[in-house]
């Protein structure tokens, strides 16, 4: 019995660090609107252990031209609240003449954009790139004859999604791409309504896959939620497409493109080099596992005695909203302390805090400093403190750096939570 409830609290443990939980706001028409796509989405995650709070607003044969003015929609964009917010165009507009799409839909997709990022810098925009009708544009094939075909619109819309994600440095869910992939795998599992245009149950289950992998980066393979009449084999075959399509492509649907990725190279032996090797990222720190800590980019640490020492680093992207962490062991066989050179001995604690934090020394000081990962001084202090109280910091990583007069001893990172 005993060895079951532990194995029930480890799961439990495993099932509550991998869950995660997001906010994501729809913005677009009736083809997010149709089957209630964000419902699919939300029930998909909750299938795999996540959950996913979503909102919407989503006013029939609506062009991001009437959203960028839409008063329901720049409220909800407004609240900040989002880590994600999903962009539909209205069906055929990006398919139009590269000229037309450029002058009646880019600005309008890029005037969203500036409003996501203005609510909330760390919010993620994300483009649902659509899928060609099934027989073509046939009310506009006449005057632009490229999308007489569902093949001819399907690359238009292609093109212009992937432009807008390029062009307004943001996400894109590759819906169309995956429509294209299972139409022609299945060709007999009908994924339109019988407009031939707006998505069955089945094209809109393939959509709610497609944005689970795109927001999770995690195969939508093996969800159990399936909607009525879609069979477990139509469902897996829907759930593999989607999964593939992104999950192969990454970098090409730009997911993940602006967050930063941590990495680092050394050289030396006692006083080793350390060459920073991240991308995205616009500060760090480092602790090189002896005590001593840096937030340059690319600093070099004396090792005060032989060993094994596991060295951190933190990268933190521009606006500070996502960070990546690498360690690496780094084996000191000589020592690079040299006479003269001094070291430096204090602790904070607790580290993560809440409230107030305790600082222990060994040595004399004169100062203290904590600043936020952008370098900014958030409090200071010009005399020495064993208790400094925290609480008015926001959740995050700071720094703690301590003085003796204008030599600065040691920095030492603080979690706020």
């Amino acid at each position: 019995m005993k060895k079951l409830i532990l194995a029930c609290f480890i799961t439990l443990i495993s099932v509550s660090i991998n869950a995660q939980q997001k906010n994501v706001l729809f913005i677009g028409n009736s083809y997010t609107g149709v089957n209630d796509l964000p419902s699919l989405v939300k029930n998909v995650a909750f299938s795999l252990g996540d959950t996913i709070y979503t909102d919407s607003n989503t006013p029939g044969g609506y062009t991001f031209n009437l959203h960028s003015t839409n008063a329901t929609t720049l409220s909800k964009i407004g609240q900040g609240t989002w880590d994600y917010v999903i962009l539909q165009a209205q069906s055929q507009e990006p398919s139009f003449p590269p000229s037309q799409v450029a002058s009646q839909t880019y600005p309008y997709a890029a005037s969203l954009v500036n409003a996501i990022r203005e609510a909330n810098s760390c919010t993620e925009p994300v483009f649902y790139m659509t899928w060609g009708r099934k027989n073509g544009d046939a009310a506009n094939c006449a005057s632009y004859p490229p999308i007489c075909t569902y093949e001819g619109m399907q690359q238009r819309l292609r093109e212009s999604y992937m432009e807008m994600s390029l062009d307004n440095s943001a996400t894109t869910s590759p819906v169309g791409v995956a429509w294209k992939n299972f139409r022609d795998t299945y060709p007999t599992v009908e994924l339109y309504a019988s407009d031939e245009s707006h998505p069955s149950i089945h094209g809109s289950y393939l959509a709610a896959c497609v944005f689970y992998a795109t927001l999770y980066q995690k195969s939508a393979i093996g969800v159990t939620y399936i909607p009525s009449g879609i069979s477990t084999i139509e469902a897996l075959n829907i759930q593999t497409i989607a999964s593939n399509t992104v999950l192969d492509s990454l970098d090409l649907w730009r997911i993940n493109a602006n967050k930063p990725v941590a990495d680092f190279s050394y050289s030396g032996n006692g006083m080793v080099n350390f060459t920073n090797a991240s991308t995205n990222g616009e500060t760090y720190f480092w602790d090189f596992g002896d005590g001593n800590t840096s937030t340059l980019e690319s600093p070099t640490n004396t090792f005060s005695a032989p060993g094994n020492y596991v060295v951190e680093l933190v990268t933190f992207s521009i606006d500070s909203c996502f960070s990546d962490t690498i360690t690496k062991n780094v084996n000191v066989i000589n020592t690079g302390i040299v006479d003269g050179a001094r070291t430096s001995n204090f602790a904070i604690f607790p580290n993560p805090a809440n409230e107030k934090i305790k600082i222990q020394s060994t040595e004399n000081y004169t100062s203290i400093n904590i600043i936020d990962v952008t370098g900014k001084i958030v409090k200071q202090f010009s005399k020495p403190l064993t208790e400094i109280d925290v609480s008015s910091l926001n959740k995050g990583i700071y720094f703690v750096q301590i003085f003796n007069e204008d030599i600065k001893l040691q920095t030492i990172k603080l979690i706020k939570k």
